[in-house]
């Protein structure tokens, strides 16, 4: 998940707790297997591999594919699940070093969802296209770890991947569990939330940003121009049933710059914007 991860899990039994960690890694490893667009045996890389030709998945990656292809429409194509390719151009090192327009340009060709064929089962990806699922990959990942530690353990547990994170219920005694927040978007906890069910998922540029003649370019790119989001802000937390869900939110918030607020508002969300 190329960040820290944990899990949490409030029992004074050192044998369950191992028991849950483990659980929880053998899922979360298991996913990345699978959906990592770094892995030559992932399913992404296998849809590549059809060069062009019809490839028939199983419903787990069906399901993400509807979810991306969900969150593409209410974003009005700002989300797509094939805009990695700009992974090419831009790297958000906290150096200058931004894109020509040249550079972005030339990656257009190969983006866009509506160049897809997706009807439920078998996908066909244009040559020289590919799926990434970097956007809801890790929120999706601490809900199914989530889900699979509940089988083997009934004490409170927190799954909590690179900071999005999801809980299975209040802590023992009935008390919630403690969130260390960036809710000023300095890439530190500003605030402390108390979270007794559901989840919270942050995206911001603390740590992913360039910055050139004063001017901070936010690791979020909008895909229907392949550049960063314009008057993005620092840092948004969702709260919000599941962890893909929060950290859908709030990745479409920052999609929205300036508005990130006003749609938070319309979502009916709790949400902490940093600017």
């Amino acid at each position: 998940m190329a960040s820290p991860c944990e899990v949490l899990v409030d029992t004074p039994d050192a044998d369950e707790a191992r028991r849950v960690g483990r659980v929880v890694a053998d899922e979360v490893a298991r996913i990345e297997r699978k959906f990592s667009r770094y892995r030559d045996d992932s399913v992404v890389a296998a849809i590549q591999a059809a060069r062009g030709a019809a490839f028939e998945v199983d419903a787990e990656t069906a399901r993400l594919l509807d979810y991306g292809q969900e969150l593409y429409a209410l974003s009005a194509g700002a989300f797509d699940l094939t805009c990695g390719v700009l992974r090419r151009v831009w790297t958000f090192d906290g150096s200058d070093r931004v894109a020509s327009e040249q550079e972005v340009d030339a990656l257009k060709p190969f983006m866009g969802w509506s160049k897809v064929s997706w009807d439920g089962r078998r996908i066909r990806l244009p040559l020289g296209m590919q799926i990434d699922f970097g956007g809801i990959g890790k929120e999706y990942a601490a809900d199914r770890a989530l889900m699979r530690a509940r089988r083997h353990s009934n004490s409170p547990i927190l799954v909590n991947l690179g900071g999005d994170l999801c809980c299975s219920s209040p802590r023992r005694g009935g008390a919630a569990w403690q969130i260390g927040v960036d809710t000023e978007g300095q890439g530190e906890a500003g605030s402390m939330l108390l979270l007794q069910s559901g989840a919270l998922a942050t995206s911001g540029d603390a740590n992913r940003y360039l910055l050139r003649d004063g001017v901070r370019y936010s690791h979020v790119l909008d895909a229907r121009t392949g550049w960063p989001v314009q008057h993005a802000a620092h840092a948004v937390t969702v709260a919000a049933p599941s962890c893909i869900e929060a950290g859908s939110l709030a990745t479409l918030a920052l999609l929205n710059g300036a508005a990130a607020e006003r749609f938070l508002a319309l979502e009916r969300v709790p949400h902490w914007v940093a600017r």
